[in-house]
């Protein structure tokens, strides 16, 4: 039976339909391949990779994505336990985030992450004050995601190619401490009668926005 850390047959997604994503086991003999990993050979591999890495051991994957990551972090607030930043980890990943810093609270609600989290670079930092330190020290302007008055439509503006894109919790959105530190805060434009949009859609109509201005198509 595989481990947790793996996530093979025990580790399994469900489509829309209900149908168990993934593959079986690999039938024999297997590929003399370093990268893969005999637990998920063996009992085959339903987790929630690109097909492009199945059967891989965690650590084989995210030594291949550390030769492409994006120069773009994530940064996000975490006072409250916020269920959304599992939501917007995942979405890091999606986009292949740098790193991922997760600023208050070490512990954060990794439900919606689906794992993800274990192919990214978790970066924990106490307060603000901490990732302004360390953003300065990598000279990695921070730019703050929310409508807040004197905001810069994301859609008119141009974010830096390295960068921090800051978020802040659903609901009060970035704290005041994350807008004095932010070089520039962006809003996305909304059109409806809600006054806000889920931070981790937000979140991923923002890193979306990087991808368009400087990202080169995904490998295939």
């Amino acid at each position: 039976m595989s481990s947790p850390e793996t996530g093979g047959a025990t580790g399994g997604e469900q489509s829309a339909a209900g149908d168990i994503i993934g593959v079986g086991p690999h039938p024999q003999p297997w590929p003399d391949d370093p990268r893969l990993d005999p637990l998920l050979l063996a009992d085959g591999d339903r987790r929630n990779v690109a097909d492009r890495y199945r059967y891989w051991t965690v650590e084989a994957i995210v030594t291949e994505l550390d030769t492409r990551r994006h120069p773009f972090h994530v940064a996000i607030e975490n006072w409250e336990h916020d269920h959304n930043i599992g939501t917007v980890v995942r979405t890091a990943n999606a986009f292949l985030a740098r790193e991922i810093h997760i600023v208050g609270k070490r512990r954060w609600n990794r439900r919606g992450a689906m794992m993800t989290n274990v192919y990214q670079h978790v970066v924990k930092h106490p307060t603000i004050d901490d990732l302004v330190e360390w953003a300065e020290s990598q000279q990695l302007p921070i730019i703050g995601i929310d409508n807040v008055d004197g905001s810069t439509p994301i859609e008119s503006s141009q974010l830096p190619e390295r960068c921090i894109m800051l978020f802040g919790q659903e609901g009060p959105g970035l704290s005041e401490p994350a807008k004095k530190a932010a070089e520039m805060v962006c809003s996305i434009s909304q059109y409806g009668s809600t006054r806000s949009i889920n931070a981790g859609v937000a979140a991923g109509i923002a890193m979306h926005s990087w991808i368009q201005r400087w990202a080169a198509p995904p490998p295939s």
